[in-house]
């Protein structure tokens, strides 16, 4: 195994974040092979290399912005000083390359396992989803357990346990998380309530942005399954930005508009 390959499956088997470029056309005279490969990692570290100098600096610049905006990329280089897609060099050649990013699994973290809990983690795993799930005892107001879990700035919230007291505490520990989504079941009467306790410790109303509740879409759907399948829609929704989900959740969030 080269060491570029081997370097990408390490930062997969880690959880981090890296990409794979591939010289895949070569036309002209080129320091670069087709089937030249380098790595670049989250670091900054590159492994491999696909020629070195400034069609190397060239194609990591390209795939650390692929990395950034979660992109596959084709990159077209010359190895001209001037024209398109020059790089200011004498070589003369064209080269082709493919970047591809891998990025971990985003993670749903479900507090509360229980009737909904099951078939939502089922569904999430078929999603692409890495499930974790946290069981809780009725009634505890503190939660080691998922203060344990690592909340990444990809990893998605739901709270479904039995009773409020569970579901605030572990509201109160995932709001100091980057989880950009944090959805809570319950009534909008409870949900509102729990807000407001949250409220009278000082949050702002930016960290307020990130609580969906109550959860999911309403899919009209009232057994567990259907609740479950509108709470994996609704974190698909917010992940992928799609432009109807504003309409469809923001208005019966906690009563805001």
């Amino acid at each position: 195994m080269s060491a570029p390959i081997l370097s990408l499956a390490q930062a997969i088997e880690q959880k981090e974040t890296a990409a794979l470029a591939t010289v895949v056309d070569v036309k002209g005279a080129s320091p670069a092979k087709v089937g030249a490969q380098i790595v670049l990692l989250e670091s900054g570290k590159a492994i491999g290399t696909v020629g070195g100098g400034k069609l190397e600096a060239s194609i990591l610049e390209d795939a650390h912005k692929d990395m950034q905006n979660h992109q596959t990329g084709l990159h077209h280089y010359r190895l001209a000083e001037e024209g398109q897609d020059a790089i200011g060099t004498l070589c003369g050649g064209e080269v082709t390359v493919f970047v591809q990013p891998y990025f971990p699994l985003p993670k749903l973290v479900i507090v509360g396992g229980g009737h909904i809990g099951r078939p939502l983690k089922v569904m999430g795993e078929a999603a692409g989803f890495e499930v974790v799930v946290v069981d809780v005892m009725a009634g505890m107001d503190s939660i080691p357990e998922l203060e344990q879990v690592e909340l990444t700035k990809d990893s998605y919230v739901v709270l479904i346990t039995t009773d409020h007291i569970s579901d605030e505490a572990a509201l109160r520990i995932a709001i100091k998380t980057p989880a950009p989504y944090i959805g809570m079941i319950g009534s909008l009467a409870k949900c509102k309530t729990i807000i407001s306790h949250l409220k009278s410790d000082g949050l702002t109303d930016r960290e307020f942005d990130r609580i969906f509740a109550p959860i999911g879409l309403d899919l009209g759907g009232p057994n567990p399954n259907e609740i479950a399948l509108g709470i994996l829609a609704e974190i698909v929704a917010f992940r992928q930005k799609k432009d109807g989900y504003n309409g469809m959740v923001r208005s019966r969030r906690t009563g805001k508009a």
